[in-house]
This record gives structure tokens, C-alpha cells and sequence, in this order.
């Protein structure tokens, strides 16, 4: 297999900096990385640069970062690629550009298609509370995660699990779900990359008879519905711990206050909070909590 194969990187959080490492150290080096652009981070606004583009200076590879990518057309043109890989990027990828490689443009998905579609797909198997999820390889068209497979691996999401009152309880939170997924699909796209350049393998139509989407989450989303059920509230903690986080409101001398709640057990249909985070307070026990908190009770 020709490794100078002329390959255009486009990506932007850790799940696509985890890829593309995968591919440099595979001998499979973009001679272009595209990225967001830097955004302000924290309440202090700092600017900070994308995953994928420190990945890219670390190995010294080219680095674009458009407002938009479709008025950046003609320089990928001019680049002549014959390969573009897609790897959680944020953007509308279009019809032109996808048209470009010889090869086509192949997409990192880190769901099973045709379900979960769309911009959550990690969180929503939790939230579902999916005993497996995997990773799919396709390729790209002008529609959300539509196009054809290529390949795809399976992952147990059950399998990361902790003893808790005698029950064993699916523990697996989005980062380690994130991380091992990316991981899964690092090796998957280097192994699936010269079978698919040499023809040996034909792509998949994807079944729309079992499409599913999902949103693009908001803060508010982490807002906690205690008229869920315990296991529900606790797959939310789990699927959100990231970000956007899970939250209620209490109430303390006549004002709200703002309480994260970062980890939860669930003992015969009850849930049993763990560790929380007052708002402008670090991360604590939730029994220290209500020590200093016993208006709440």
C-alpha cells in the first residue's frame, strides 16, 4: 500500500485529535489539517486553540482554520487530494468539496448507523442506557451521517461496570465512552484505508428504515427532571459529566443555588447521590454537602 497517499484531515475536538495522531503515527500524514478557529474558553474568555490544531503543530502539518469551509474551497482543490478524512469537524461539508478526492471524503462516526445520527451520539446510547455502541466508517454525501458504510466495530458499553450494594451497575461515563470509541476508530480508519483504496471493498447502503437522530446538546439540557426515574437521572449524569453537566436548583437563604451533580449510584430504584458541586465550590462528598446545607434536607 502507497503511503504517500495525498490525505486532507478535517477535525476539530479531542475525538478528532485522538484520530488523526492515529493516522500520523501510521504513516498516514495529512499534507493539510482543517480546523475551527480558535474560541474563547471559561469565564475568563481566554482564546484557545481546537485539539486537532495542536496535533497538527506538534507533527509540523500544514493548518487551515476557516470561518467557514465552504469559502475554502478552491485551496483544497488546489491541493489535489486524494483522500479527505472527517472526524467531528462542526461544520456543513459541501457538495463541491466532497466531490474533490479521488477517493471520496470517509467519515469517523462514533455510533452503529443508521442509528444515532447527528451531533450526540455517545451521550444518547448512555442516556438509552445501550449495552454496546461501536464505531462506523462512511462515506460522505450531502446529508447528516447518511452515506455509506465502509466499516464499523462494536463496543460493549457494559463491560466498564462497579460492584454497588451487591448489584453490578453499568458505570462507563461519556469521557471514557469518548476516549475508547476514538481510540476504536483510530485503528479501525488505518486498517479500513488501504482495503478501501485498493477496491476491496464495496460500500453499504445504510437501512433509513432504522434511522435515529440526535440533538445538539444545551446547557439547559443538564437541568436534572426529578420526575425521571432514578436509573434515568443517573444515566444522565453519567452521559453528560462532560458537558454539559447535570444540575439542579436549591434553594438557600431565600435564593437559588446552582448544584452540579457530578456522581450518582442507583440502589433498588433509588438513587443514591454521591458527589456534588456548589456553585463557585470545588467538587465535594455529598454528605459534607448537606452538613453545611441542612436547610435543603
Amino acid at each position: 500500500m502507497d503511503k504517500n497517499l495525498k490525505i486532507i484531515f478535517i477535525g476539530t475536538p479531542e475525538f478528532g485529535a485522538i484520530i488523526l495522531e492515529e493516522l500520523v503515527k501510521n504513516n498516514y500524514k495529512p499534507i493539510l489539517v482543517i480546523t475551527n478557529p480558535d474560541k474563547p474558553v471559561g469565564r475568563k474568555q481566554i482564546m484557545t486553540p481546537p485539539p486537532v490544531k495542536l496535533v497538527a503543530q506538534k507533527h509540523n502539518i500544514l493548518l487551515a482554520q476557516p470561518e467557514k469551509i465552504k469559502n475554502y474551497q478552491s485551496e483544497i482543490k488546489n491541493f489535489a487530494p486524494d483522500l479527505i478524512v472527517v472526524a467531528a469537524y462542526g461544520q456543513i461539508i459541501s457538495k463541491e468539496i466532497l466531490g474533490i478526492p479521488k477517493y471520496e471524503c470517509l467519515n469517523v462516526h462514533p455510533s452503529l448507523l443508521p442509528k444515532y445520527r447527528g451531533a450526540s451520539p455517545i451521550q444518547s446510547a448512555i442516556l438509552d442506557g445501550e449495552e454496546k455502541t461501536g464505531v462506523t466508517l462512511m462515506l460522505m454525501d450531502e446529508k447528516m451521517d447518511h452515506g455509506p458504510i465502509l466499516a464499523l466495530q462494536e463496543l460493549e458499553i457494559s463491560r466498564l461496570r462497579q460492584s454497588f450494594g451487591g448489584q453490578s451497575i453499568p458505570k462507563t461515563t461519556y469521557q471514557e465512552l469518548h476516549n475508547k470509541l476514538a481510540e476504536l476508530g483510530a485503528k479501525l480508519l488505518v486498517e479500513t484505508i488501504p482495503n478501501w483504496i485498493s477496491g476491496k471493498i464495496k460500500p453499504k447502503p445504510q437501512d433509513e428504515s432504522k434511522a435515529t437522530y440526535t440533538k445538539i446538546l444545551k446547557k439547559e439540557d443538564g437541568k436534572i427532571s426529578w420526575n425521571k426515574s432514578a436509573k434515568e437521572i443517573e444515566r444522565q449524569i453519567r452521559a453528560f459529566n462532560s458537558w454539559p453537566g447535570s444540575f439542579t436548583l436549591c434553594q438557600k437563604n431565600d435564593k437559588n443555588i446552582k448544584v452540579k451533580i457530578l456522581e450518582a449510584d442507583v440502589l433498588d430504584d433509588k438513587l443514591i447521590i454521591k458527589k456534588v458541586q456548589p456553585e463557585g465550590k470545588k467538587p465535594m462528598d455529598y454528605e459534607e454537602f448537606l452538613k453545611g446545607n441542612k436547610s435543603i434536607i
